[in-house]
Order: C-alpha cells, then structure tokens, then sequence
C-alpha cells in the first residue's frame, strides 16, 4: 500500500469514528475582525455539519451571551480578535463549566498582548524583533529611540488591524500618535526585512512551514482575506535546518506563552542574517479558504474537517472544567 492510499484510509478510518456531538459556533463579535470571523464560522459549520455533529452557528458579544444558553456538548470559537481571543468568552465558558475549544484564559490574554507576548520570548530566550511600548506618558520623548523604518501596531489587535511600516520619522510619529489617541498605547517594532514566515501549531506538532509573499507592501488586512494575488509558498528557498529550527522556536513559542491544542506562529527571517524574529502567536487563527493554519494542515494530508474534528478532540483532552 503506498504512503498516501495509507493516509487516506487512516483519515477515512478517522472520520467513522467520531462520536456526534451538539456543537454551537460562535463567530462575528464585537470586534474590528469581525467579518473574517463570520467566514471562519461559516467554514467550520460546514466541516462540522459534514461529519454529522449537530453544528449551530451563533453570533455573541459582552452585551449579548444568548449564545451559550442552547445546549451544548462543546464550543468551537471562531471569533477573532475582542472577545474572541483575548480570554473574555473562554472565562465565561469556563464559568458556566462549557468545553471549548483551544487555549485557554490566561494563554489567550496574554497571546492578545502582543508586549506581554514579547517580554514572555525574551525570558524565554526566542528572538524578537526590539521594541517600544509608547503611551500618552511617553509620546513625547518618541525621539529619543526612534526606529526608521519602524512597524507600528496596536498592542491588542489581530488582522494587521491598523499595522503601518512607517518608512519616514514623520510617518512614525504620525501613526504612533493615532494610536496612542485611538488606543491609549501603540506598539513601535524594528523593522525586520525578509522572508515572513508562519508556522501552525496542532497539539504537540509543528506544522510545515509556509513562506507568505504578498504583492502589497506587506501582509495586510486585504493581502490576507481579500487579494488573491498573496503567495503561500511550501516548497522554500531556505536552508533546512533553518526550517526545522523555526519549527522547533514555534513549539517554544506557543509554550512560552501557556498555549495549547493550536495556534499560529508569525516570524520574519532578516536576510542579511537568516536569523528568524517571532511576532507573535496566535490563538485563534482564520478559517477561511486564504487562512494558513488549514493550508499547513492540508500539506501534510490533513483535510480541512478532520483538522476541525482533531481541534474538538485535543480540547477535550486538556479537560479544563471538565
């Protein structure tokens, strides 16, 4: 038998096994991700609705918890960003004693601070591109330490919501500003030029690694959800010891910051150096047919439902209020 008639019958073998289970969804959210979020949702209702669990998809937010009153053998959130990553629902599920699916309070809020994220890198000696945190404390001695060009970003955002490369001091100081009024913080970053590289996580395995090429200046909110022209890249130009050795800083990664059953770790690599930079992790990446954790999954022969099952299945086995 050849290694993927192999591989197809253990994945057939895979889905009769599955025990049906009543599933809510939840996607949308109060936050800037929010559409994304409702593509997500409707991708993993579909996967679930396939396999034959009783799948029901929910909009929820703070003001409006409808949604975790039906009835349910498990939660699988697809929300992205407020409200969905940042630990709010995964505590009021774990109120209500809900299982849910990936990682769990503390490691979603601290994964959603993209600071805390980076303090937790350095003690755990992953490299990471210098940084300022700037406030309306600070704003004024910006001067004193300004990166050109700087990346600067919100502090608790996904999406590369309201993320800049500000090429000139006056388009740093410009931005920073903005989101210092906008969010009472931003986030100013070095500038790490080369290969973008991200890396899935599911349950203890390091997924291949993907090269992102976008044909904008960087991987923005449209080069992930609307362009088509981005690139995702599996067969590299890069070392491979290079390869497994992101790989491997991806585990340390998601484990630094608590997370577990699957995430998504975003690197740049410098090309003068080839010493690879982590951004951050994510604890509920996308969903939808341009999302990166179902194409890393699907190059090692994992379809896009049995990746949704295998998420349902790792949750359970960290049995965190069950």
């Amino acid at each position: 038998m050849n290694e993927s008639k192999a591989l197809a019958d253990r994945i057939e073998r895979e889905r009769r096994s599955i025990r049906p289970l009543d599933v809510t969804v939840l996607s949308g959210g109060p936050g800037a991700e929010r559409e994304v979020s409702l593509t997500s949702g409707q991708a993993v209702l579909k996967a679930l609705v396939g396999l034959e669990h009783r799948a029901t998809i929910c909009d929820i937010s703070p003001k409006d918890l409808s949604a975790l009153n039906r009835p349910a053998d498990f939660v699988f959130i697809a929300l992205h960003g407020e409200f969905g990553e940042d630990g709010a629902v995964q505590e009021e599920l774990e109120k209500r004693g809900i299982p849910y699916s990936g990682s769990g309070v503390e490691a979603s809020r601290l994964a959603m601070n993209k600071v805390q994220s980076k303090r937790r890198f350095i003690q755990a000696g992953i490299p990471t591109p210098r940084y300022h945190l700037v406030n309306q404390q600070n704003l004024a001695d910006v001067d004193g330490w300004l990166m050109v060009p700087g990346v600067v970003k919100p502090v608790a955002s996904g999406s590369s919501v309201g993320v800049t490369i500000g090429k000139t001091a006056e388009t740093v100081h410009r931005m920073v500003s903005r989101l210092v009024d906008t969010y009472g913080e931003a986030l100013v970053e070095e500038y790490i030029a080369g290969a973008e590289l991200t890396v899935g996580i599911l349950g203890d395995e390091a997924l291949p690694v993907c090269e992102i090429r976008p044909a904008r200046e960087f991987y923005d909110y449209e080069a992930k959800y609307e362009d088509d022209n981005t690139q995702y890249l599996f067969d590299l130009d890069l070392p491979e010891e290079l390869l497994q050795y992101v790989q491997s800083l991806s585990l340390d990664a998601h484990r630094a910051l608590g997370c577990s059953v699957f995430s998504r770790v975003d690197w740049m690599v410098a090309k003068n150096t080839m010493e690879p930079h982590a951004l951050e992790v994510n604890t509920i990446p996308g969903f939808t047919s341009h999302s990166l954790v179902p194409k890393s999954a699907a190059r090692v022969g994992i379809p896009f439902d049995i990746l949704c099952q295998r998420i349902i299945d790792l949750s359970f086995t960290e049995k965190r209020v069950y």
